[in-house]
């Protein structure tokens, strides 16, 4: 049987509840649930799981320190028309090695990896034919805002499940302690 799998960072429940209440102001964005709050590190796709066991494997294998991050600030992807609403993450280097870490991972566990530069970011909405204008002024109204910092602590392994209607389930498969 085949996963959808990427490795993550969780965000601890004391933000999730400070960001929930931003969340508004564009009409028809499907604003994510506090459950599905992550800090994307390495998208692997759809995979068996000997390979996923291969993957676990090699991500079982980093050693990074724990390191502080915070989300800071707003943008979108999708040049010509929206598609996502999102929070920056402040994280430096040590966020940028391990996103670099899990990426090699899915290397060796022999995994086809996406080639597109890592922005680190917490999705907060999917758009679909969203005003301009709607999401240029959500990114104003939150563009100076930030959360407190928090520790980055461990990363988890995530498999995502498909509900037909509504976001998708994640389920952690396998969680990392980080440990310098």
């Amino acid at each position: 049987m085949a996963l959808r799998v990427f490795a993550a960072l969780p965000i601890p429940d004391e933000i999730a509840e400070r960001v929930s209440p931003l969340l508004k102001g564009v009409p028809g964005a499907k604003w994510r649930p506090e459950e599905n709050f992550h800090i994307t590190l390495a998208f692997y796709g759809d995979w068996p799981e000997d390979v996923i066991a291969e993957l676990d494997h090699e991500l079982s294998l980093i050693r990074i320190a724990p390191f502080e991050l915070r989300l800071k600030g707003t943008g979108h992807f999708g040049k010509a028309s929206p598609t996502q609403l999102w929070l920056g993450v402040e994280g430096g280097e040590p966020l940028e090695r391990l996103a670099r870490q899990c990426h090699r991972a899915g290397v060796k566990a022999g995994m086809e990896m996406e080639k597109r530069n890592y922005t680190p970011h917490l999705t907060v909405a999917y758009l679909n034919m969203a005003e301009t204008r709607r999401v240029q002024r959500f990114e104003e109204r939150l563009n100076l805002w930030a959360s407190e910092p928090f520790l980055a602590d461990r990363f988890h392994l995530y498999s995502s499940h498909s509900r037909g209607r509504g976001p998708n389930a994640y389920e952690i498969e396998a969680e990392y302690p980080l440990e310098g």
